[in-house]
């Protein structure tokens, strides 16, 4: 998809709100996706956890999860991840090599973890007074993740950073837009995850890299088990605290449905991405898969 994306400038709106904001956050941009063109579905069926469904229907009942979900998406995160989500979102910035002045999108951003690392990394060194500022992008489709991700972003203070909605299958970014694209557990959610490679590849420079991090499969058999006895808790606990045991049983079927690392290792080069590897992290359970354009 080397050739350029026509039609997309005139879908962009961009506003700077002002209003109840930290004095640091005062030239935050939201940019709004007006519309994005639809994406021809070859597959009358993809799957949402263990169901069959409609590629339409996945994405609404995705976006019903995160609806469900995203006042207590960070909570949750930290117990069911014992806090080691935090970690491994550092470990696979780290992977970026990101530098003073690079510009960074991070897709399926939900609450912004992974675009408050990244804009920091990217920022300006103030002793350099004649280096270009970075910039990050926090993308996400879900309106309330993305909400919540820019409230909660903005109360921190962090600068340098724009918020819009965007379906990843059709980015309305330039060509060779960004130095990075960055995934964090969030691309098993796609409903067009073919096209969403291809767009990262297609929005990144010619110098460029992608990081996803995402769930993965524990290949020791003992700890398979333990885990899989960890993770049936899950909806439970997603009951008592979130006040909905739904979208953590979604969130495990999705886990267990999830293509392996070298069947996703060969997806990114399908999508034309070279070089790519990959590193299981907790014995297996998650990965963080690189590529270059």
């Amino acid at each position: 998809m080397a050739g350029a994306k026509s039609g997309l400038d005139g879908n962009l709106r961009e506003s700077t709100t002002r209003s109840h904001l930290p004095p640091t956050a005062q030239t935050a941009k939201l940019i709004t996706i007006v519309s994005w063109p639809t994406v021809m579905v070859m597959s009358a069926q993809t799957h949402f956890g263990a169901e069959q469904v409609t590629p339409e229907e996945k994405t609404r009942r995705v976006g019903g999860v995160f609806d469900a979900v995203a006042p207590r998406y960070d909570a949750m995160n930290d117990l069911m991840s014992f806090g080691s989500h935090r970690l491994m979102k550092r470990i696979a910035v780290e992977m970026a090599h990101l530098r003073p002045g690079k510009r960074v999108l991070d897709l399926a951003g939900g609450t912004g973890d992974m675009a408050a690392l990244a804009a920091g990394q990217v920022a300006r060194n103030d002793e350099d007074s004649e280096s270009v500022s970075g910039h990050a992008v926090l993308a996400d489709l879900n309106p309330s993740m993305l909400a919540i991700g820019r409230e909660r972003l903005l109360n921190r203070g962090c600068a340098g950073i724009s918020y819009c909605q965007a379906d990843a299958a059709a980015l309305p970014f330039a060509d060779a837009a960004f130095d990075a694209v960055l995934v964090a557990f969030g691309i098993r959610n796609f409903t067009h995850q073919e096209a969403a490679l291809r767009e990262m590849r297609r929005v990144l420079n010619k110098r460029g890299v992608a990081v996803v991090l995402e769930f993965s499969q524990v290949e020791n058999p003992l700890l398979a088990c333990g885990y899989a006895a960890f993770k049936s808790t899950w909806p439970m606990l997603g009951k008592v605290i979130a006040g909905s045991a739904a979208p953590y049983r979604y969130l495990v079927e999705s886990i267990d449905r999830h293509p392996n690392r070298e069947t996703f290792a060969q997806m990114m080069q399908n999508a034309g991405f070279q070089a790519v590897e990959h590193h299981p992290l907790l014995a297996g359970a998650a990965a963080i898969h690189r590529g270059i354009p």
